[in-house]
């Protein structure tokens, strides 16, 4: 599965989904005896011994000296978990801003209930609902649109370990399918229930997609059954094969043991499924992706078969289904974005041509479809009509918004569509076709005034010449000085842009004169297809030139300086971390990555995430390809006696999209190479993933951690 951004929501927003899942270390607690304070003596970190080993690739010998942290069940690396974990809790109990910043995160965090993910079926509206500081959401039925509310699922009687994964209603509402997964692992169990009766059927589905292959549900027009995304069960006292998943039917009542594979067998080891269900029907189509990263097969259900209608020449990345016909956006030949649409007879015909903005989603609208396109960091949403004819631009702000899911039907004029942007934090708007009217049917009341957060654009130039947007947050009288504790954040992969979220608990860091800066760069598709494609494989580079080209615009216009400049990025922007701190040390005075990939010769062959990024990576079985991996594989490129910045690294035990080794082994090496005296730190999570589901509190926690470390190491005065 694609290597989520998720770590953006670190500087975005404290109650939206993060990286980590560990008890918030206390930063007002005593450093421990042996621990100075950073930036006085600092200790030495635990030592972490060399081993001869080594790997060799089309004949070049690559050292791998620290291959012996990659088993996590050996007493010697549990030890080193376990004092590295000490190090970092003392290291960040010492950083004195940690109180007050702690403090004001929290604040910022509890603001009035949130809602997300909005799904309309047979007039009911479903959604989660989170009350700050309950941990979970609590998944809501409601009639749509003056219903009352119903709980109809809780997963708050563990505490928060169990989190909601995804959930799909039947046509007509009765019945609600959903997924979950226990501390952090993303490995789901779907579940079925009676949304009358509240009522939980007997029906236990377990292996239904996990970290590396994403769920899906698409239910049967009688409402008696599904088929679901599944792995093959594992033989007795083995743990699932992540590989192979198919489409497999299940009939309501019937044991998981009796479900049949109806689609996908042997059609790849790294198959990856989107479900497209047309709301209120039971017309389903299948995205199907060999990995991340690359478009999709296309094909429709018909009965109890699927037909393919799409190769992958037609570069698919999104459809939903229009007054009974699937309509796809393709990017062949369109680097924005065409529509086609496939009706019963299987054929594709244009019905909208590239336009300016690349597609980001369709959805039903009465007769039309609307289109939510993207150009940088600006995204808006249009209607058309049953001909494609253009309708209107929605009235939403033209700059500064992401637009969220939007719950619509065919044959309805209204629908629900959700927003939020950096200063505004989400709000659903029902918007009206007849009339074109939008008005505002929920929003999140925030704990703060965000209305005064000023919002400016600068622009960095990459090595190639392509021009890089970055926007850039502050507090008015905060103007460029050359020296303001600035954080800057990107992803750059997988087809998955930076969008303008709200910045929600990181107001802390701009009420002390901070900056916060957001680049859109290569590899994400803000600008469409093109600019993902010159992101992947061989082209991986300009993704981390267009980061440092960001960076330096931020001290070219005098935000900054290196001395105050601290980067940050997770998952896949892990490995942006790690490309920035071996190619440009000196360029940055702190980093903060979380769940990255740093030794990519590894990544590939040794973790079972890694052969579904091929397309977005390549294979270092391919000589061409290795040798670029190996240009810029971080861990390779750790030297000795360089100053590095500081650094922390945190990683989760239970990760299946990024093995926490990857982060131990980087640290390692940066420990035992660093002549600078900042310090290294990694934190390991226990009962923690790749981030998706955190607890309320552990995500409040570790944005308040993020902010200290940056805090102490960028000079921010909290005292002001």
């Amino acid at each position: 599965m694609r290597l989520a951004p998720l770590v953006a929501t670190l500087m975005l927003a404290a109650g939206s989904a993060a990286a980590a899942q560990l008890p918030p270390v206390s930063p007002s607690s005593k450093p421990s005896r042996e621990v100075a304070l950073i930036g006085e003596s600092q200790p030495l970190p635990p030592p972490t011994p060399q081993q001869a080993a080594s790997g060799t690739f089309h004949g070049v010998s690559v050292a791998d000296r620290y291959r012996w942290l990659e088993n996590p069940n050996a007493p010697a690396v549990r030890q080193w978990i376990a004092a590295q974990n000490a190090y970092t809790e003392a290291a960040l109990a010492a950083m004195p801003q940690g109180r007050a910043l702690t403090a004001r995160v929290q604040q910022l965090a509890i603001t009035s209930t949130t809602r997300s993910g909005p799904t309309l079926a047979g007039g009911t509206l479903f959604y989660l609902q989170q009350t700050p500081p309950q941990p979970q959401p609590v998944l809501i039925a409601q009639a749509w649109p003056d219903g009352a509310a119903k709980v109809l699922v809780d997963p708050n009687a563990d505490h928060g370990g169990t989190a909601i994964t995804a959930y799909w209603p039947s046509p007509r509402g009765r019945y609600l399918a959903y997924g979950t997964a226990e501390g952090g692992s993303e490995l789901t169990t779907i579940h079925v229930l009676d949304v009358g009766t509240g009522k939980t059927l007997p029906d236990t589905l377990p292996w239904a997609g996990s970290g590396t292959t994403p769920q899906g549900l698409a239910w049967d027009a009688d409402e008696r059954g599904f088929s679901y995304v599944r792995f093959a069960p594992p033989t007795a006292g083995q743990a699932v094969e992540q590989f192979h998943a198919t489409l497999v039917h299940h009939a309501l009542g019937q044991a998981a043991t009796a479900d049949t594979v109806v689609f996908g067998k042997g059609y790849s080891k790294t198959a990856e499924y989107v479900l497209v269900n047309a709301p209120a029907t039971a017309q389903a189509a299948v995205l199907a992706y060999d990995g991340d990263g690359g478009p999709a097969e296309v094909f429709l259900r018909r009965g109890d078969s699927f037909r393919r209608v799409l190769d992958r020449s037609a570069n698919v990345r999104t459809a939903a289904w229009v007054n009974g016909r699937l309509y796809a956006a393709s990017f062949r030949e369109a680097p924005r974005g065409a529509i086609v649409a496939i009706g019963d007879d299987g054929k594709a015909v244009p019905v909208l041509a590239e336009r300016e903005g690349a597609i980001q989603q369709i959805a039903p609208l009465g007769n039309g479809f609307l289109v939510v396109r993207s150009w940088g960091p600006d995204w808006w949403v249009e209607q058309y009509g049953a001909d494609a004819s253009f309708v209107r631009r929605l009235p939403l702000p033209e700059r500064g918004v992401d637009i969220g899911e939007i719950a619509s039907e065919s044959g309805r004029d209204k629908a629900l569509i959700s927003y939020s942007g950096w200063t505004t934090p989400a709000r659903w708007a029902e918007y009206d076709g007849r009339s074109g009217s939008l008005k505002t049917v929920f929003e999140v009341k925030p704990a703060a005034d965000y209305s005064r957060v000023v919002v400016q654009r600068i622009d960095g130039t990459s090595k190639d010449g392509t021009k890089i947007p970055v926007t850039v947050l502050s507090l008015p009288g905060i103007t460029p000085n050359g020296a303001r504790p600035t954080i800057l954040y990107s992803y750059g992969g997988f087809d998955l842009p930076v969008k303008p979220g709200f910045i929600g608990s990181n107001l802390a860091w701009l009420e002390h004169g901070g900056v916060l800066a957001y680049a859109n760069i290569r590899g994400g598709n803000e600008n469409g297809q093109q600019w993902h494609a010159q992101g992947q494989k061989l082209h991986k580079q300009n993704v981390f030139d267009d980061f440092h080209a960001a960076a330096l615009a931020l001290i070219d216009t005098r935000w900054t300086d290196r001395a105050h400049l601290g980067i940050l990025g997770g998952s896949n922007g892990g490995l942006l971390m790690g490309t920035q701190i071996v190619q440009h040390p000196g360029d940055y005075r702190a980093v903060v990555a979380r769940v990255g990939i740093y030794d990519m010769l590894r990544h590939e062959t040794d973790f079972a995430n890694g052969p579904y990024n091929i397309p977005e990576y390549g294979s270092i079985a391919d000589p061409t390809q290795f040798k670029a991996t190996l240009a810029y594989s971080p861990l390779q490129h750790v030297r000795p006696n360089t100053a590095y910045p500081a650094v922390l690294l945190t990683t989760g035990e239970n990760d299946s999209r990024v093995a926490p080794w990857q982060s131990r082994k980087f640290a390692a090496a940066l420990q035992n190479a660093t002549s600078s005296t900042r310090p290294v730190l990694l934190l390991t999570r226990t009962n923690a993933g790749h981030g998706i589901g955190a607890p309320f509190s552990q995500r409040v926690g570790d944005a308040a951690i993020g902010l200290t470390f940056f805090a102490h190491e960028l000079g921010l005065d909290v005292e002001k």
